[in-house]
C-alpha cells in the first residue's frame, strides 16, 4: 500500500467537512500520485463493500485499470465517501483513529 494512514485520515476528516473543505480536499487529492489514488479508491471500495479486505490487491488493480475520472469527482460523487473510506481503513487494520486526533 503506497498510501499512509494519515494521508487517508486527511482525507476522511476533510470528506467530513465538504461545505468548508471541498476545495482543499480537491486539491489534497489531486497531489496524490496515482499509486495513493488507486489506493484510496480501493480503501473505500472495501469500506462500502465491493471488495473484502483480504483483496486489496484486486480492488487496487481495478482502481488502476478503470480510473477515468479524477478521483475526487469520484469521491465526491458518494455522499458517504469519508463513511466508507473510515469503514475501509478499519477493516484493513489502518489506525486513522489516531492520525485523526493528531490532525486535528
Amino acid at each position: 500500500m503506497d498510501i499512509t494512514a494519515r494521508s487517508v485520515a486527511q482525507v476522511i476528516l476533510m470528506g467530513h467537512e465538504m461545505e468548508r473543505a471541498e476545495g482543499e480536499l480537491r486539491g489534497f487529492l489531486e497531489g496524490l500520485g496515482p499509486e495513493e489514488q488507486a489506493d484510496l479508491v480501493a480503501i473505500f471500495w472495501i469500506g462500502r463493500g465491493s471488495f473484502e479486505a483480504e483483496d486489496f490487491a484486486e480492488a487496487r488493480a481495478t482502481a488502476m485499470a478503470e480510473a477515468s475520472v479524477p478521483t475526487a469527482d469520484y469521491l465526491f460523487g458518494s455522499p458517504h465517501f469519508a463513511d466508507h473510506l473510515e469503514a475501509g481503513a478499519e477493516a484493513l487494520g489502518l489506525d486513522v483513529a489516531d492520525q485523526e486526533d493528531d490532525l486535528l
